[in-house]
């Protein structure tokens, strides 16, 4: 696995992460400010991966699927809003499909919010970002 550069959003600063989230918020080297924590899920780390201190919301995609490569930049972008606050798991399904056998994934893409290891909410489909602030931010706290 490769490290992932993100920007801050806050300072513009490059940060590189290392593919281990660990059980912490990433944060930027310069300003210190929360940074997106975007991870990609495998059934073996998935779930390590939900041990955070903050929500967290596992997007189930594939490769060939129109919606899902729709979804994929809105979620990143209500990551990064939500940097310090939320957990984002990208899990493919075709390279995964024990997990999603797990939580029933029968359709794609499939949002689930899971709070200290449990499900609270599941959105099914693709979503506007103003759409998926509606459902989920109250899920938030």
């Amino acid at each position: 696995m490769q490290d992932t550069v993100v920007s801050c959003p806050r300072c513009g600063a490059k940060n590189r992460l290392k593919p281990e989230s660990g059980s912490r918020s990433p944060a930027c080297g310069k300003c210190r400010s929360p940074l997106p924590w975007i991870v990609d899920g495998t059934d073996i780390s998935f779930r390590r991966e939900l041990e955070a201190p903050v929500p967290v919301l596992v997007d189930f995609w594939a490769d060939w699927c129109a919606p899902c490569r729709m979804t994929a930049p809105v979620l990143e972008e209500y990551a990064g809003e939500q940097a310090g606050r939320l957990k984002l798991i990208r899990m493919n399904v075709d390279r995964n499909p024990a997990t999603a056998g797990q939580f029933n994934v029968r359709s794609i893409p499939t949002l689930i919010l899971f709070r200290d290891g449990q499900p609270v909410e599941t959105v099914i489909g693709a979503l506007s970002k103003s759409a998926l602030r509606e459902r989920l931010d109250p899920r938030l706290g």
